[in-house]
């Protein structure tokens, strides 16, 4: 997607591009990075506790059994301690895969997220939730609204999104998968019905003409509808665009009357250049000399040749023009 150019205070069509795009309040919490050592030592110090703990069960079991209870029972009973405390300090030992993040809450309260990725030992009295930070897309169905003049257009957007923040994609919203499905499609049916699927006036913006400008404001709209959940927009397009079914027809028709009008056009200004071309070669070369009634009935034969849609047929005049 590229950077808006200048919106804000355009003239003309750009002006028209001006996002209006609505106030989402203001987020609660935002990504820390959680405290954690690596996983690889914090589990070599708990299976090193569980086998002290062990150890130490085993001596004060064989200095009980001697009769040393004074020794022996304090020693099982802190091998004992140290076994289930090591036990679940090893239940701390968490594993981040590559494009995911595991977000800590503590009692409820969110303490920080861990994005990197391999084993990470954390409080064992916290708990973690996965989250994806690998780029998604988003496909929309087929939407049918109307455009700016009130036609039934069809159209569809696909959205290239990822999260960027962890902690406001989990807290500030309900569910941000279906926040940005939901906020994708409003976005879309706000650009719409704000512009005509073809634009009547010359130079005005349109759906199908102004792709690249429409697109645009589409990204920064749904920047601003999905920042509250912590995602950022990577790129949008629209996937499908075309009239309703009802109308297609009709709006058919019109765009081959437009063709039509447009190449007859080119064909007029094409055949009175040869004209003036052929009056202009004659006068020059002084082939033939030619009065007012002349050349205007050499203008309509050669007019009627150049535009015609049918091959001309020659006619062999044996008299004089006035006669």
């Amino acid at each position: 997607m590229s950077a808006p150019h200048d919106l804000p205070g355009a003239d003309g069509p750009a002006a028209e591009l001006t996002p209006d795009t609505p106030e989402m309040p203001e987020p609660q919490v935002r990504e820390v990075t959680a405290h954690s050592i690596p996983g690889g030592l914090g589990l070599l110090l708990t299976v090193l506790g569980v086998f002290l703990g062990v150890a130490l069960c085993i001596i004060g079991g064989v200095l009980g059994s001697d009769g040393n209870n004074a020794v022996g029972v304090p020693l099982f009973i802190l091998g004992l301690l140290l076994a289930i405390a090591s036990f679940f300090c090893m239940s701390g030992v968490k594993m981040v895969a590559p494009g995911e993040a595991r977000v800590i809450q503590l009692f409820g309260r969110y303490v920080g997220t861990i994005r990197a990725d391999g084993l990470r030992w954390i409080n064992p009295l916290t708990s973690s939730r996965k989250i994806s930070t690998r780029v998604r897309n988003h496909e929309t169905a087929v939407l049918k609204v109307n455009d700016a003049y009130g036609n039934p257009i069809e159209l569809a957007a696909i959205v290239v999104w990822k999260v960027e923040d962890t902690a406001q994609a989990l807290f500030e919203v309900d569910d941000f998968l279906e926040f940005v499905a939901t906020q994708t499609e409003a976005a879309v049916r706000h650009i719409a019905i704000e512009y005509p699927y073809d634009a009547h006036d010359e130079g005005g913006l349109s759906l199908r003409g102004n792709a690249e400008e429409i697109t645009e404001k589409l990204a920064v709209e749904l920047t601003a509808r999905v920042q509250a959940a912590g995602v950022r927009i990577i790129e949008s397009r629209f996937s499908h665009l075309a009239y309703a079914p009802e109308i297609a027809s009709a709006m058919l028709q019109r765009q081959q009357a437009g063709a039509v009008v447009a190449a007859r056009q080119q064909i007029v200004e094409g055949a009175v250049g040869m004209v003036e071309m052929a009056l202009t070669r004659i006068a020059e070369q002084d082939i033939v000399e030619l009065d007012s009634e002349r050349k205007a009935a050499m203008v309509s034969n050669l007019m009627v040749v150049l535009c015609g849609d049918r091959a001309a047929q020659p006619v062999l005049n044996t008299g004089s023009l006035y006669q």
